[in-house]
């Protein structure tokens, strides 16, 4: 078993949250040692806890959208890893919506699993939560547009959720400036041809 394996497993095993996860722990992440790719997300819905399957819902199909790639690369964790910034389902806020991430959860494991993958060449920030957690305080949408003073390791992106549609209506640059530019560097990053990314759904 190696370093990163074994760490996994104990990540797997957590159950410092447990009291406050109204559906248990089940920490979810697909991480390798060779990826080359990450997306940093926020944490887990319920579709996602019941499948074990990040991005298990609506909100993947429109982040691999954007990205330009399939099922078959978004899954392939030997390329792509994902990891929130809480891993497991946080339960849902009194006025709806989901609840933010664990604040225990990445301090906890998020810098000793990075440690263990040094193929990353690109990182994802998925949503406010992300940023704020690496770049410190600041607005998601002037981080999006200002996306190439991050580059070339990180690109802020807005989380992929149905509410995203009227984000992107009233921003109509994130299509035409963000998107393309995303897809290049994603492509770039898992060393893939921008016309052999994959077939798109």
């Amino acid at each position: 078993m190696s370093d990163l394996e074994a760490l996994v497993a104990q990540v797997r095993a957590c159950t410092v949250c447990a009291a406050d996860l109204p559906l248990g722990p089940r920490p979810i992440l697909h991480v390798s040692s060779t990826a080359r790719l990450l997306i940093a997300s926020q944490a887990p819905g319920t579709k996602v806890h019941a499948k074990g399957l990040s991005f298990w819902d609506a909100s993947g199909t429109r982040l691999r959208d954007w990205l330009g790639i399939d099922e078959s690369v978004f899954y392939d964790t030997a390329r792509v890893a994902i990891l929130p910034m809480g891993l497991c389902y946080p339960g849902r806020l009194p006025a709806g919506g989901d609840r933010p991430p664990r604040p225990e959860c990445a301090p906890l494991w998020r810098a000793r699993l990075l440690a263990l993958m040094p193929a990353i060449r690109l990182t994802l920030l998925i949503g406010g939560y992300a940023q704020a957690h690496v770049l410190g305080p600041g607005a998601m949408t002037e981080r999006v547009r200002d996306f190439r003073a991050t580059l070339p390791s990180l690109f802020p992106l807005p989380h992929p959720s149905w509410r995203t549609g009227v984000w992107e209506q009233r921003n109509p640059w994130f299509q035409s400036e963000v998107l393309p530019a995303l897809k290049a560097e994603v492509a770039c990053a898992l060393d893939m041809p921008m016309d052999m990314q994959g077939d798109r759904p």
